[in-house]
């Protein structure tokens, strides 16, 4: 199996607190030059804090910026499935190559309620759609029997598992060598090498944003049977992912990193934590320790 390497890109601001698309196309291309796909809209995207129209509007520059030179996937979730499917649909209208769906937020579902509100958007659209976990944002965990089930559908692709636990990775594992064409990728950034090595489709990476070359070699040498430079690769990864989200909440910090690199990405928009001098001091020295720079 050949492994995939989505970025779930930054979603650019101006001082303003508007989009800034301009600059958001850059990162676009810079990812796509290291050879990275695109996940936009996602929990490192600031989705939580940019309106309907927004959404559609980023996507739009998104997909027209990548002009298939790389696949894009985009999130539609939202806390009801109405609003959800909405989404969905003008995700399909402007064609993406997958829409993920993260499980409701601030509203409590059963299983059952998953099952619903997945099936129901995956209903109600042509674009593959991709369940998307990560219970300690949202409060809501799809577990590994309701993957399964949800699997069988015949417009549900994969997942997202952004759950940080090796035991639930494992037991998605377990679902996609069950049901041919369920493709899982990993999210957390220090199992990359280990989810591919398991049979992961790849990864949709937040801290590809500030390291896309590294994330690109660690898919490249595992796709070219190189275990050892992906080992390689994958360590330097692991330990700036520890010396960075030591600091803090990760997608703020993924964000402040990159910001510290380009600041045309500008800050997330508020009640988003305000620049930290100290804190950007620790972060400019972990980025100088790794030969990070603009």
């Amino acid at each position: 199996m050949t492994g995939q390497a989505f970025v779930a890109l930054v979603t650019c601001f101006r001082d303003d607190e508007m989009i800034d698309l301009e600059a958001t196309r850059r990162q676009v291309r810079r990812q796509v030059e290291s050879g990275n796909n695109i996940m936009c809209a996602g929990t490192n995207g600031d989705f939580s804090a940019l309106t309907f129209e927004e959404k559609v509007q980023l996507t739009e520059a998104v997909v027209d910026e990548v002009g298939g030179a790389a696949k894009v996937i985009v999130n539609a979730g939202m806390p009801a499935t109405f609003e959800t499917l909405k989404l969905a649909r003008e995700f399909d209208r402007i064609g993406v190559d997958g829409i993920a769906v993260i499980t409701p937020f601030f509203i409590q579902a059963t299983q059952d309620g998953l099952i619903r509100h997945f099936s129901t958007v995956a209903d109600g659209v042509k674009t593959p759609v991709y369940l998307y976990d990560i219970p300690a944002r949202t409060q809501n965990h799809i577990e590994p029997e309701t993957a399964a089930k949800l699997a069988s559908h015949g417009n549900i692709a994969g997942i997202k598992d952004s759950g940080g636990a090796q035991e639930t990775l494992e037991a998605y594992l377990g679902v996609g060598r069950e049901v041919p064409g369920f493709a899982v990728y990993s999210g957390p950034d220090h199992l990359v090498h280990w989810a591919l090595r398991n049979g992961a489709a790849g990864c949709i990476s937040g801290l590809g944003n500030v390291m896309p070359k590294v994330l690109a070699a660690i898919i490249r040498a595992f796709n070219d049977g190189d275990e050892a430079e992906a080992a390689r690769q994958q360590e330097i990864f692991g330990n700036f992912r520890k010396d960075l989200y030591g600091l803090g909440y990760p997608p703020a910090l993924v964000k402040r990193a990159l910001f510290l690199m380009d600041p045309s990405v500008g800050a997330s928009r508020q009640p988003a934590l305000l620049p930290d001098p100290a804190q950007d001091e620790k972060i400019r020295s972990i980025l100088e320790a790794y030969s990070l720079s603009a």
